[in-house]
């Protein structure tokens, strides 16, 4: 399963596509270069149960680590499963 990524001014996506059909996608969001906000995810019903949704979070993890940015989770399951591991606690970044 190939992930892209697409980055249009401040918002941005890491995605799944097939014949031109988004089938997993997760959002996010950028106050400054520093910061990526992911805002929701979501995996069509044919890629369930195939762990796409970590693959997404794993693919902006390692997005945020190369461009040196921390992550404020706001959609539920980014959110747990970024606190759930302790591999990524060295790119959250928590509200004020």
């Amino acid at each position: 399963m190939i992930i892209q990524h697409k980055l249009e001014g401040t918002h941005g996506a890491f995605f799944v596509e097939q014949e031109g059909n988004i089938l997993a996608e997760m959002v996010y969001s950028s106050s400054n270069a520093l910061k990526m906000i992911i805002e929701h995810t979501e995996v069509g019903e044919e890629l369930r149960g195939q762990n796409i949704g970590a693959q997404l979070v794993a693919a902006a993890v390692e997005h945020a680590r190369r461009h040196h940015m921390k992550i404020l989770p706001l959609c539920p399951f980014a959110h747990a499963l970024l606190h759930k591991k302790p591999e990524y606690k060295d790119i959250l970044s928590e509200p004020k």
